[in-house]
Formats: C-alpha cells, structure tokens, sequence
C-alpha cells in the first residue's frame, strides 16, 4: 500500500469544480470534502452533507439563559430579599423581560461560539490545518481519501477531464500555516 493519503484536484473555476464532483459521484469515488475561498450555493446537497444541528443548540443554550435569569430573579426577590414596592407581587415577571432577553442572548451566543470552535477543532490560538495553501486564496480543492479509492489513475483522468489546473498526491494529512 502506497503512503498516499489523498488526492487534490485544484480547480481554478467554481463551475469546473462542480463538473468534478458530479463525474466523480458518477463514477462511484466517494469525495473527502471540498475547500473553496468563497462559500458556494448548494455545495452541501451535492456532497451529502448531513443538516448542522446547531439551531438545536442554540434553543437550548437560550432556554438554559432564561431558565438562570428568571431563577437567579425569583430567587433574589422573593427569597433572599423580598421587598414589597407599592403593593406590587415579589415576582413580577413584566419588569425582568428584558433582561431575561438579554441574558438568553448572551448564553445563546457564548455556547454557539464554543460549539462550533469544538465542533470544527478550530480553538483560538491553533493555527488552521488546510490541504492545500492556495484553497484559502483562489483555488477549489476537492479532496478525495486514497485509502479508499485505489484506482488513483482513473481518479486523476476524471479530475483532468472536468476541467483540474493540477492534481496532486498528498502524503501528509493536513498543511498547517506554521
């Protein structure tokens, strides 16, 4: 078995790249994944990528931000320090909507931030992993796992025939910026 790990074609138009991915799913090669510079319309369909579950995240990041405000709130006023201010009820909920708003807000946008540093690896201070250093400029890199493709020679003639300015070997994982 070769030490190749994956093969990259770079195309230099986002159209070229999208003949590529549908010759080789014609083809039955299953694709690694994709690296544009810009975000492409409809890429996910056609690569299969499942549905990110963040909004789910997000409702229950929010709904933990309300439940700590109107708990912290209740247990402030009508525990802790309940003070009666012209007959009104310890707990009157329509004088803490906004800051139940705000604070579920916050907790949503916290946790969304964590999530997807955790969902993506991508931790701040960590230096990005990319296949190829031209993705992130002007290139449409689509990768292809060699462990599971071994007919490395069609996959090149497919890559050369939608339209692949180059076609790489790549025995390394990943390129990282250091």
């Amino acid at each position: 078995m070769s030490n190749i790990k994956y093969i990259l074609g770079s195309f230099g138009d986002p159209d070229e790249m999208l003949t590529g991915i549908k010759k080789l799913q014609e083809n039955n090669i299953s694709i690694y994944d994709v690296y544009t510079p810009m975000p492409i319309h409809g890429i996910e369909a056609k690569l299969g990528v499942k549905r990110s579950r963040l909004d789910i995240a997000a409702f229950f990041f929010g709904i933990t931000g309300t439940i700590t405000m109107l708990t912290g709130v209740y247990l402030a006023t009508v525990v802790d320090w309940p003070v009666n201010i012209g007959g009104k009820t310890h707990f009157a909920l329509p004088d803490f909507i906004p800051i139940t708003f705000e604070l579920t807000i916050l907790f949503c946008a916290f946790g969304l931030v964590g999530s997807y540093y955790a969902s993506t690896h991508l931790f701040p201070g960590r230096a990005p992993r990319v296949m190829d250093l031209r993705a992130t400029d002007d290139r449409f890199v689509i990768a292809i796992d060699a462990k599971q493709n071994t007919e490395h020679e069609k996959i090149d003639e497919l890559l050369k025939g939608a339209g692949a300015l180059e076609v790489k070997h790549n025995e390394r994982k990943y390129i990282s910026y250091e």
